[in-house]
């Protein structure tokens, strides 16, 4: 599917250098045209938009509180509906926002069967407010909370979302934009609750070089530490890069290695994040097969 020429997130952001978040953006723009709007909580994303009348968003932007995302784009939605419009609506926030203090609405929305789609952008941390931790933080991650890295696993929410039952689910990567504009693209053609979460190697948060951000990416699918799959009405398939992960990876020590929020990571934590990519690979691989 060929990605447009025409831009929606125009090139006065406010982003850091190498900000996967905008290159994310950028994307997404592009597969959902402009007959869309963007509901923003707290978050990355609310400040690199930059401000009115100087906005880097050449379509309608609503910035909402933390909370709030998906209980407002339900909202939208209807209305648009009830209107006849077919507008595009979709929630565009980071993990903080969505696997912490936004997981409440996201499930109403989903549970309500909300017409629009979700976007988690995950950059594994409350980047904005100088890379606190959230509940995506990996084991064994140094924040400005875990300075002497975290010591829980990341939590699984795409199994709590899978639990709702979207009529779409997927995951993608900055590295790979054909793949996530393709994605989006499936998604916004769906009527009902769309649920999209996208890898964003944050730069300055995970502590490598600003050029390294789609290296990174593509170094966390190759070791499966980020599997690229999507759900359509229950059925998983793996896509992109990930098939091949599927079956060889390289170690997660490759990743690990390469970003400073790792430095004090133990040889323990890094098995066990070793043991829980080759279970989820497992796992999804058993629910690909039709065996669990």
């Amino acid at each position: 599917m060929a990605i447009p020429d025409e831009e929606f997130l125009l090139k006065t952001t406010s982003a850091c250098a190498g900000c996967p978040t905008s290159l994310i953006l950028r994307y997404v723009t592009k597969a959902a045209g402009a007959d869309t709007v963007l509901v923003i909580p707290a978050c990355c994303t609310s400040v690199i938009q930059g401000v009115y009348p100087t906005t880097a968003m050449n379509i309608p932007v609503y910035n909402v509180a933390f909370a709030s995302a998906a209980a407002v784009a339900s909202g939208m939605s209807e209305a648009f509906r009830a209107e006849g419009r077919k507008t595009n609506v979709i929630c565009y926030a980071g993990d903080g926002g969505t696997i912490d203090i936004g997981i409440q609405a996201l499930s109403g929305a989903l549970e309500r069967g909300t017409d629009f789609l979700y976007i988690c952008y995950d950059n594994e941390a409350y980047s904005n407010t100088g890379m606190q931790r959230s509940g995506a933080t990996p084991l064994g991650a140094m924040t400005t909370t875990t300075p002497g890295g975290k010591k829980d696993l990341k939590k699984d929410l795409d199994a709590i979302v899978a639990a709702h039952n979207p009529v779409y689910q997927a995951t993608a990567c900055a590295a790979y934009p054909q793949d996530l504009y393709n994605k989006v693209k499936k998604a916004l053609s769906i009527p009902g609750p769309k649920f999209m979460h996208i890898l964003a190697p944050c730069p300055p948060g995970w502590r490598f070089p600003s050029e390294k951000t789609i290296a990174m990416g593509k170094l966390a699918v190759k070791a499966g530490l980020w599997v690229l799959y999507e759900r359509e009405n229950g059925k998983l398939t793996i896509t992109g890069a990930s098939k091949a992960a599927m079956k060889k990876r390289i170690p997660v020590e490759d990743y690990l290695s390469v970003q400073g929020r790792f430095k004090k990571i133990t040889p323990e934590e890094t098995a066990e994040v070793q043991k829980s990519v080759e279970e989820t690979i497992a796992r999804l691989q058993r629910e690909v097969d039709g065996i669990c």
